[in-house]
């Protein structure tokens, strides 16, 4: 016996063809879902962001928080300006206050024993100020002070002793 087989092409080709169709319909649903996750990650992030900075609002929409938001960053920048006008005015006020301090102890006469007279210079920032000067003596201690203007004394001329203290006062590094 024997028995033919007739294979119809046409009928194979279309299966191949919905074969292929539904490849290709897996590959899209794959790619759908794949992004369909990753939107979700990112829709997730999104929210829990927006639930943060929404948690303590009472109900406020979120124009009107970022509103608020505006007006405070606002308002910082002049309390910022004006913080920055009173450190300015605060730094220069401090230049006239006692920055610099020189002492330096000696013995002026001979007759005595050791450095018990002193001067003490006390200047600013721009080296103005005094120059006090302790002289010991057997008989008694004699004060004497001079004002200093700019680092140069202006009523009376400076001794040596006194220049020097004035001196070291004026190279103390800040």
């Amino acid at each position: 016996m024997s028995s033919r087989y007739t294979i119809d092409t046409m009928a194979v080709k279309r299966l191949v063809l919905i074969y292929r169709f539904m490849q290709v319909v897996w590959v899209i649903i794959t790619v759908l879902c794949l992004w369909l996750v990753i939107i979700t990650f990112f829709y997730w992030k999104l929210y829990t962001h927006y639930t943060n900075i929404t948690k303590d609002v009472n109900g406020q929409s979120l124009f009107a928080v970022l509103e608020k938001l505006v007006r405070d960053g606002d308002i910082t920048k002049k309390d910022i300006a004006l913080l920055r006008q009173t450190c300015d005015r605060i730094e220069k006020e401090g230049r006239l206050h006692i920055q610099k301090i020189g002492l330096l102890r000696f013995n002026p006469f001979k007759d005595t024993g050791g450095d018990q007279s002193f001067i003490l210079s006390l200047v600013d920032g721009q080296n103005t100020g005094v120059v006090i000067s302790g002289l010991y003596s057997r008989s008694g201690t004699r004060w004497y002070a001079k004002k200093v203007v700019e680092g140069n004394s202006i009523d009376h001329e400076l001794s040596e002793e006194e220049k020097r203290a004035l001196k070291e006062a004026t190279h103390i590094k800040k």
